[in-house]
């Protein structure tokens, strides 16, 4: 239309300035679209008579001609670039910035090509800076990078010969994509780079592509980041067509690095691009039939091919692009059928005979990298396994391939914790199986690799190990692996160095026992790898330091053992170490390790003479390390050599007890040297001793009793020194810690003389009236204005005496001398003193008094002074306090509680505050001071009490993240806070307690859903606190037992407690009992004190508690009853609750928790009790229950007829109700009758009960449902055996022809499939064949047997091993802990399970079916003048509205797809669907969905090569090009707001949107999703993106024109 309206105009001779001023628009508007394509088919009208010489002449003067020319040339300059740059500043309006760019894009485009080469050059020229992004430009004026783009797209057609010029637009895009944001590397790549190679002639598109190609690569390569790969990625793939049309690309390793980065990427949108890559790079190869098998000696190649294998190579190909489409699935169930490819790849790769390298094994690792850095554990996991089970790493070539990918990202993905959980059928305890296949798989592939590299690759493994923090499971797991590494010298100094990293790394870990575990096995990996011939002997000590004695590597365990053979074994063959002096050229002296220690031992006291100045405490590692070499040459020679341990230990110690001997008299002696004496000798003292658990049974340590001997020599010298230096001379900071290490050495002196004739006299009698007297005199000082450092250096000094004598006296009973009695008097009257200065409430003055912070006087005060005031003074401060309360503790057991309760009273005031001000990590002594403190002030101070029970449980759950204080601190405060004497208060006698206590018992539960143990502590102090072990007199017992009636919460909790674990929960609790499961092989189980904090602790408990109840006991048996009834009320609750409960959630765990305690307290209830009791019983057995509740619930109704056979006329009426909900619940019933046999030998009438059995159980056989049936038959054919063996025969003539006939019915169920499998599933099951109800009556039975064979979770089953372990467990077990017959025992779980539904769950027949409206039937034919229209002319008759989007489906192929895409565009008014060809139209496939939609919808063919060409067509045109992808920065359907003009771009139906057209979209929107599956059908997406569109744009817009 607009060139006849042009041609017209210009035909009449117009007045060319006042029409191009007509059709220009004012310099502050923005122009409407149509203004601008008239202004530009005016110019291209006059075209012709511009460029063409011999028309211009013809149509137009010069003058015209000029005058034209500057109006263009104006409208340039004036109009296109003005509004170019004033439409990239404004923001919003897209759709309509869109459209207007492309318009003036075009205008300019036919503007400059009128014009002469020098104006497309000015144009260019002006454009390219604004490639170069940066914010300020774009606010400063200049053009967007979006407009530029646009801008260079519609003047690169225009013809060129300044090939430079070319060229610096090539450089200037490619140098911008590096800075570009993501969002418009595409823009340029595909507007700029792809237009300038399609305008150009393939010569001259070849010379471009390989200099794009060049640039790329070696930008990936000198940066090669996630970054970096995604955005080269997206440029070979936009310019694939002109890059891939060589085979240069192809031989270029950095190329293929690139692909291989690209398949390992996180970004989806990346690897498919680099798949794309792959898969054009094979077609072509085969395609052009390329010979590239080549070697370099600098480069390996990474893809070749060869003509004559185009097959294998082809089919190996398909395989690995198969394996990596299906691993974006990320499902295992998906993925694991084609795992088998992987291996058919390995396969192809270990048959290459000819060596010539066609598949390179890095293409594997991508496999296995994109496994492992899946979001599906699962799929990891699946990755894990399959590498481990490689069996192709055993040849030498491929471990050493393998090699870097091992020590890195294998070493990653084993960093996850989840990997380690035990797979299905492997019981609590196993060795999850991968560990196993891991051992395995290092083994073999450290002996495949090339002897060369096994070191190198080991080392490079454990430096990965210490390179970061490692979750305790995965690193004991590794560990382990590696000490079953076969015995190889691989490791030298440089690995020593290595280990000791992860050594600190597992110190991070909170599970004590695991890490000690760690600590084993990395010792085990060091004796058997390490090169001795590389490495000293003080390498090998410094080494052994870093493994804690209390954690692993201690005396007396298998490990200290294996250790010391292994140093006698290599005894001489350990690197000689090159001391100073020695003559490096001369010949080396022979060394030992005997000699190495009485060198060490010489070396370590030779020390400088003392300068006078303050100094350190030296460092203790020193002595640690040192004590530990003295202990293993002992060790050592007297194991192997049966050397006497007292001479060896006098031949080393000989400098040592040499220097303590003189300790006291040599008033010369170096401090440091005396510091350094006493580290050694408490370091032999502590180091030497065993383990508390192998102390008993063994026979005498005669090392020990050698050191033992050699201190005693020395004793009264240390003891006089110590007591020299604690009464006076520590007055300097450093001196606070001297202090500890003095009082240390001294309390390591008194446990040693204790074990001595009269050997704690001296020490008890001298030292610590002595120590008392001189620190109350320091202490009792009056306090000075400015404090100095002497001064309070004293007191701290002093008063951590005070606490070191007091814990002496505490440790050696109650014997003490008058002088020490005295002393002690005295300290009491400090301590409680009343403060009169105070106003307010008397305190006491002497308890929480707090050291004074120092002021340096002297301003020379070296700089290592004031740094230790600064840092450490809060500490001493804060010790200073907590040793006072050590002091308090140990005066109320000694001298007594104050007698005048206003004493006591002001001293939990100051406990209370004591609490507030010291760290959560000392308050331990004040802590059991109020244990003492609290049960007298209750009745007076209850508010007081309060707060102080309140405040204490605050600062427990702020340890709740530090291990190491938190127990015992939790262990301290129930001791507190529920001691007897406060549990036997009642709400009446103590309302806020009572309160507070029932609070804090919640809260305790909470914390131990996130913190195994927890309850276990309370509820073990709570069981012991009500019932105490043998002994003592029951009317005392009776009393301390009632408090139980205050707290039944605690007993009902504890009884039906057993969180669900989370996995990783789950996982520790597996990996700790694996480790206790090792014994004495793994040292960290004897050296690691035991530590019960298993969440089934509570319920062994509490279980062990009830069945230690005695029935004749009164209290006894109203604990048993009010417990039956709350739990008989929570098992109800369950049951009527709507919500469904499912196998194993928690609702059935606390359920079959229920009836288990039942069950173990029904022998204990009285028969009044049992009659109400019962009707809850059958209750309960109408309801719907898991297996394993129902078995327990039947059990409980044999025994309580087995007992009491006189409710046998109740049980009957149970099967005269009519449940209708649950009408297979009969079977519950049934089930009892099945056991008949052990009830009727109790029962008076037997014939009586016989026919009432047979009578319902007959009536049952011919029930509708088959599941009773089923049950029927089992009791019919039980009870029928029964009846006739204990009757007479004419007791039951009248129903053994119906009995006879229904068993017959029974066995003939043998012809008739599925029938004859339940009737025998069912008569194997374990409730109806090996369990006997009386006799299998145990723990075992109850919480073991049944809950395995009724398929609970394992963490439900407690072993009678659990039982057993508690220390109160075999004292009056009323209860049988094991079963007396193994037959139970050995069954595996049946595989019958009653099948209870509803005819609610049956499916119902469709009421209502979809009438369909097919057009064709409606009378086609009529409607032939509406078809001869267009379809846009067609809608208009109709009164149908259509809007412009477009959808383009040529990349579908399957014409059902397509033909209901077809009836949804024609339906929401589409303005046309592009197909791949319009012969789909007459696919019968097709027309069935399309319902001749196609006659009323426009229909193009668009072939899918030619996508590119037409989709830059439509930007042009100013068309958003809208995919449905998922990508990193794709935008949610319900958040996107659809331009006018919207291209929708739909993706093939497996492999969606090719790579190659990615990034021609210019928005990609993904569909939210809730569900597992990933992906939509292709049609279902379009109708969702086509109807979203046509809300926003039709029907929006039909309501606002209403």
């Amino acid at each position: 239309m607009y060139s006849a309206l042009i041609n017209a105009v210009l035909r009449s001779s117009p007045d060319y300035n006042l029409l191009f001023e007509s059709l220009c628009w004012p310099e502050d508007s923005l122009p409407q679209t149509e203004l601008v394509e008239s202004l530009t088919a005016l110019i291209e009208a006059l075209a012709p008579s511009l460029t063409i010489p011999d028309l211009a002449q013809v149509t137009l003067t010069d003058a015209k001609r000029r005058c034209i020319h500057d109006k263009i040339d104006w409208i340039i300059w004036s109009k296109c670039l003005p509004f170019l740059r004033k439409i990239s500043t404004e923001s919003g309006g897209e759709d309509r910035c869109r459209q207007s760019t492309a318009a003036v894009c075009k205008l300019l485009a036919v503007s400059v090509s009128v014009c002469d080469q020098k104006t497309w050059t000015k144009v260019v020229s002006s454009t390219l800076p604004s490639l170069q992004w940066s914010p300020e430009e774009e606010l400063s004026g200049a053009l967007s990078v979006n407009v530029a783009a646009e801008v260079l797209a519609a003047l690169m057609p225009l013809p060129t010969a300044d090939e430079e010029f070319t060229l610096s637009i090539l450089n200037c895009a490619l140098s911008s994509i590096p800075s570009l944001p993501d969002n418009l590397v595409s823009k340029v790549t595909v507007r700029v780079i792809l237009t300038l190679l399609n305008c150009f002639s393939d010569v001259r598109s070849s010379c471009f592509a390989t200099r794009i190609m060049n640039a790329v690569c070696s930008w990936h390569s000198s940066e090669r980041s996630a970054a970096v790969t995604q955005r080269a990625l997206l440029c070979f793939t936009v310019l694939s067509d002109h890059l891939l049309k060589s085979h240069t690309v192809t031989s270029d390793t950095r190329f293929w690095t690139l692909v291989q980065d690209g398949l390992t990427h996180g970004d989806s949108v990346s690897r498919k691009r680099a798949l794309y890559l792959l898969k054009r790079c094979v077609a072509l190869s085969e395609e052009e039939g390329f010979d590239s098998c080549y070697t370099s000696e600098e480069e390996e190649a990474l893809f070749n091919w060869a003509p004559d294998k185009s097959g294998l190579l082809r089919e190996f190909w398909e395989d690995y692009t198969l394996v990596m489409e299906t691993l974006e699935e990320n499902q295992v169930h998906v993925v694991r059928p084609v795992l088998n490819r992987i291996d058919t790849l390995i396969q192809a790769t270990v048959n290459d005979s000819e060596g010539l390298g066609l598949f390179h094994p890095s293409w594997l690792l991508c496999v296995y990298q994109r496994m492992f850095h899946s979001e599906n554990k699962s799929l990891m996991r699946e990755g894990v396994c399959h590498l481990l089970e490689l069996q192709v790493l055993r040849q030498s070539a491929f471990a050493a391939a393998f090699s870097q990918f091992v020590v890195g990202p294998f070493m990653d993905v084993l960093s996850e914790t989840s990997l380690f959980c035990r797979s299905p059928g492997q019981s609590v305890g196993d060795c999850p199986e991968l560990v196993g296949k891991l051992q395995v798989f290092l083994v073999n592939f450290f002996t495949s690799l090339p002897s060369e590299d096994r070191g190198c690759v080991l080392l490079q493994l454990i430096q990965q190990l210490g390179s970061k923090h490692w979750c305790a499971v995965p690193l004991l797991f590794i560990c382990q692996a590696l000490s079953k590494l076969p015995q190889s010298p691989l490791l030298r100094s440089s690995g020593l160095s290595a280990l000791r990293e992860v050594l600190r790394s597992t110190m991070i870990t909170h599970q004590v026992l695991l890490r000690g575990a760690a600590q084993c096995f990395l010792l085990k990996s060091a004796l058997s790898l390490i090169d001795v011939s590389e490495v000293t002997r003080d390498d090998v000590f410094s080494f052994l330091m870093h493994f804690r004695a209390d954690e692993s590597l201690c005396r007396g365990t298998t490990l200290w053992n294996e250790l010391c053979i292994w140093l006698l074994e290599h005894d001489g063959n350990f690197k000689p170490r090159i001391l100073d002096g020695d003559c490096v050229d001369g010949p080396a002296q022979k060394e030992t390790i005997r000699l190495y220690v009485q060198q060490e031992v010489i070396v370590y006291l030779r020390v400088p003479a003392s300068t006078g100045q303050a100094e350190r405490l030296p460092d203790i590692r020193e002595a640690d390390k040192l004590a530990r070499a003295i202990l293993l040459c002992v060790d050592m020679e007297r194991r192997e050599l049966k050397k006497d341990a007292r001479e060896t230990l006098r031949s080393l110690l000989s400098p040592l007890l040499d220097t303590l001997s003189r300790v006291y008299t040599n008033i010369y002696l170096p401090v440091h040297k005396s510091d350094k004496s006493l580290q050694l000798m408490l370091r032999l003292l502590q180091l030497s001793t065993r383990p508390r658990c192998q102390q008993q049974g063994l026979e005498e340590d005669d090392l020990m009793l050698a050191i033992e001997q050699a201190v005693v020599e020395v004793m009264d010298p240390v003891q006089n020194f110590i007591l020299r230096r604690l009464c006076g001379e520590l007055q300097e900071l450093f001196d606070v810690e001297r202090a500890d290490l003095y009082l240390c050495v001294l309390k390591q002196l008194a446990a040693l003389s204790s074990s001595l004739p009269h050997g704690s006299k001296n020490i008890h009698q001298y030292a610590s009236p002595k120590l008392i007297m001189y620190s109350l005199s320091v202490l009792k000082k009056p306090t000075q204005q400015i404090p100095s450092v002497a001064n309070q250096v004293s007191e701290a000094v002093s008063m951590a005496s005070l606490a070191a004598v007091c814990d002496l006296l505490q440790q050696g009973g109650p014997n003490m001398s008058s002088e020490t009695a005295s002393a002690l008097k005295s300290l009491n009257d400090y301590f409680y003193t009343f403060d009169t200065s105070t106003k307010s409430q008397p305190s006491l003055g002497n308890i929480n008094k707090r050291l004074m912070k120092p002021q340096l006087l002297d301003s020379t005060s070296d700089l290592v002074t004031q740094g230790l005031l600064q840092q450490d003074w809060g500490r001493i401060a804060a010790s200073f306090l907590r040793d006072q309360w050590v002091c308090l503790n140990f005066l109320i057991r000694s001298v007594g509680i104050p007698k005048v309760s206003e004493t006591l009273r002001a001293a939990l005031r100051c406990s209370v505050e004591a609490l507030a001000l010291l760290p959560s990590d000392l308050v331990l002594p004040v802590l059991n001071f109020m244990n003492m403190a609290l049960p007298q002030l209750v009745d007076d101070e209850e508010d007081l009490c309060v707060q102080a029970v309140n405040l204490s449980w605050e600062l427990v759950q702020g340890l709740s993240n530090n291990a190491h204080d938190f127990w015992p601190a939790l262990q301290g405060f129930i001791s507190i806070a529920f001691q007897h004497e406060l549990l036997k208060l009642n709400h009446q006698q103590a309302p806020a307690l009572t309160a507070a206590l029932k609070r804090i018992f919640t809260e305790v539960v909470e914390l131990s859903q996130s913190k195994s143990g927890v309850l276990g502590v309370l509820v073990q102090h709570c069981t012991q606190t009500w019932l105490p072990g043998e002994g003592g007199s029951s009317e005392l017992a009776d009393g301390i037992f009632s408090s139980v009636f205050n707290h039944l919460d605690i007993v009902t909790e504890a009884c039906l407690y057993g969180p669900v674990f989370r996995r990783d929960q789950r996982l520790i609790q597996d990996v700790q009992i694996f480790v206790e499961q090792l014994g004495e092989n793994c040292a960290a189980n004897v050296a690691v004190a035991s530590d019960n904090r298993d969440d089934q602790l509570p319920r062994t408990c509490v279980l062990t508690f009830l069945s230690r109840l005695d029935p004749c006991n009164q209290q006894h048996q109203r604990l048993i009853e009010e417990l039956v009834v709350e739990l008989l009320r929570k098992d109800s609750l369950i049951s009527k609750a709507k919500v469904r409960y499912y196998s194993n959630s928690l609702q059935h765990r606390i359920k079959n928790r229920a009836w288990q305690t039942l069950l173990l307290l029904l022998p204990k209830l009285r028969e009044e009790f049992v009659a109400p009791l019962l009707n809850s019983v059958f209750e309960a057995g109408f309801c719907s229950n898991q297996p394993s509740v129902k078995y327990l619930i039947e059990w409980m109704m044999i025994l309580i007829l087995v007992k009491y056979p006189h409710h046998l006329d109740r049980f009957w009426t149970c099967f005269s109700f009519d449940h209708e909900k649950t009408k297979t619940s009969i079977c519950t019933f049934l089930s009892v009758l099945v056991h008949i046999s052990v009830i009727i030998p109790h029962v008076e009438d037997k014939v009586d009960q016989l026919r009432k059995a047979l009578d319902i159980i007959l009536q049952s056989c011919f029930n509708h449902n088959f599941s009773v049936r089923l049950y029927a038959l089992v009791a019919l054919k039980r009870v029928w055996s029964l009846a006739e063996s204990v009757t007479e025969a004419d007791a039951f003539r009248g129903l053994s022809s119906v009995v006879t006939a229904c068993l017959n019915q029974a066995e003939a169920m043998q012809n008739s499939g599925n029938a004859n499998k339940n009737w025998l599933r069912i008569q194997g099951h374990f409730f109806f064949s090996a369990f006997h109800p009386i006799r299998d009556y145990s723990l075992e039975t109850i919480f073991y047997t049944f809950p395995s064979l009724s398929e609970l979770a394992d963490d439900e089953w407690i072993p009678p091993w659990k039982f057993e372990k508690l220390s109160f467990a075999c004292e009056s077990l009323s209860t049988p802990l094991r079963n007396p017959a193994p037959d139970l025992g050995r069954l595996q779980p049946g595989d019958w399970v009653q099948q209870d539904r509803s005819e609610q769950d049956k499916e119902e027949r469709w009421a209502e079916v979809q009438k369909k409206i097919t057009p064709w039937r409606l009378g086609v034919h009529e409607q032939e003048p509406e078809l001869k229209l267009v379809p846009a002319q067609r809608a208009a008759r109709l009164g149908k509205q259509h809007g412009t989007l477009l959808v383009v489906a040529s990349l579908i192929d399957k014409p059902t797809n397509l033909g209901g895409l077809c009836r949804t565009c024609e339906i929401f008014g589409a303005s046309g669907l592009v197909l791949d060809s319009l012969h789909h139209l007459n696919d019968k496939h097709f027309q069935s969905l399309s319902v001749s939609s196609e006659l009323w919808l426009p229909l193009f063919e668009v072939k899918p090569v030619e996508l590119t060409d037409f989709l830059q067509v439509k930007k042009s045109e100013g068309y958003c090009i809208v995919g449905v992808e998922q990508t990193a920065n794709s935008q949610s359907l319900q958040d996107f707001k659809f331009p006018e003009k919207t291209l929708l771009l739909l993706g093939n139906e497996r492999e969606g949107i090719p790579a190659n057209l990615l990034q021609m979209l210019d928005v990609c929107v993904e569909i939210p999703q809730q569900g597992i599956i990933r992906s939509l059908n292709v049609h279902v997406s379009a109708a969702l993106l086509i109807w979203e569109y046509t809300r926003q744009h039709l029907i929006t817009g039909t309501n606002e024109a209403d």
